[in-house]
């Protein structure tokens, strides 16, 4: 598993975007028919097909609508990184049993 350098805490999830961009995480990931899908080259991930690289958490102060996690993740299979943005709480995306496991599947520190 690849390690992101100069970790640190991020003060907001557009701090983190524009970071991790810069770092190579470059393909924007939504989730669509319970697979990550990129618009960028037409890519489709399963969960076998890709790596969480690292998860970051962000809570909104005054409004529960803004409370989301970030994920930092890594495709060998395409040679790609990127980012998804899930929501949690009552928010949060309907997904596949497989896929939440996956996104639930803690990161190493």
């Amino acid at each position: 598993m690849e390690e992101i350098e100069n970790e640190f805490e991020y003060e907001s999830l557009v701090d983190a975007l524009n970071d991790l961009k810069q770092k190579g995480f470059t393909h924007d990931f939504n989730i669509h028919n319970n697979s990550l899908n990129s618009s960028q080259n037409d890519i489709v991930l399963s969960p076998k097909d890709f790596e969480i690289v690292k998860v970051y958490r962000f809570e909104g102060m005054s409004d529960p609508g803004d409370n989301s996690i970030l994920y930092a993740i890594s495709c060998p299979k395409h040679n790609i990184k990127g980012t998804f943005i899930n929501a949690y709480g009552v928010y949060s995306d309907d997904i596949s049993e497989e896929l939440l496991k996956k996104l639930n599947t803690p990161t190493p520190s």
